[in-house]
């Protein structure tokens, strides 16, 4: 998962993602929410990470941001100093999801993450299955199956496709895709990508004329959209 973190201590930022990076997933540190606003419009992520203070905006004023653009069940995690009990309160006004308090704990920033992670993108059930309209993510097997019938899909082209529809409706840069599908200490072509884009985009019927299309970004990324009614 992408865990954006905005922490008022940039002391502590690395440390923090360090501890997330070692959980396994990927953290994005900024250094003003101004900056943070700007690429979450932009690409999104899974989960944001939030500390009280900040210079150009405060701490409510991204949570209510982050309320008003973002999907409710995008999980945010609240952390305020030990003395600030009505800065916690706010906060849970405001719509954060949890909140700790300062100094912070390792395993307890993990366990209440992975805790707000598991809430917001449940796998629905044992077998490990995500449904997404007509399309049915068997997660444990990697299999993909469209409207009853198997897909036949690499494992790279599933982790793509899954990070699409996890992503829906928001751009995900060139830099991001490779970064969750393959390793960034991997040199691939620059090609793979779009190669990748191209398969799923017709194995998956991602085109206008369906419920869902995968579209470009200019000079980003790519985003897939789900269609309304109205626009077909």
């Amino acid at each position: 998962m992408k865990i954006a973190v905005l922490y008022d201590e940039s002391s502590q930022t690395e440390s923090v993602c360090q501890v997330l990076t070692s959980a396994g997933h990927l953290c994005h540190a900024y250094q003003s929410s101004e900056e943070m606003l700007r690429q979450l419009h932009r690409e999104g992520c899974d989960m944001l990470i939030l500390a009280w203070l900040e210079p150009d905006f405060s701490g409510i004023e991204v949570l209510r941001w982050v309320r008003d653009k973002f999907p409710r069940i995008f999980p945010v995690l609240f952390i305020a100093s030990r003395a600030s009990e009505d800065g916690v309160v706010a906060a849970l006004a405001a719509g954060a999801d949890d909140c700790m308090i300062k100094p912070i704990r390792h395993g307890e920033l993990i366990a209440r993450a992975q805790a707000l992670l598991r809430r917001a993108y449940p796998i629905q059930d044992s077998s490990h299955k995500l449904v997404f309209g007509d399309y049915l993510f068997e997660t444990r097997a990697g299999r993909l199956i469209l409207a009853g019938k198997l897909i036949e899909i690499t494992q790279k082209e599933f982790e793509l496709a899954l990070l699409f529809f996890r992503n829906l409706d928001h751009a995900l840069s060139r830099t991001y895709i490779l970064e969750a599908v393959w390793s960034r200490n991997i040199a691939i072509p620059s090609r793979t990508i779009d190669t990748h884009v191209s398969r799923l985009r017709t194995k998956l019927q991602l085109r206008p004329e369906s419920d869902y299309r995968l579209v470009p970004v200019h000079s980003y990324g790519y985003r897939l959209e789900k269609m309304n009614p109205d626009n077909k």
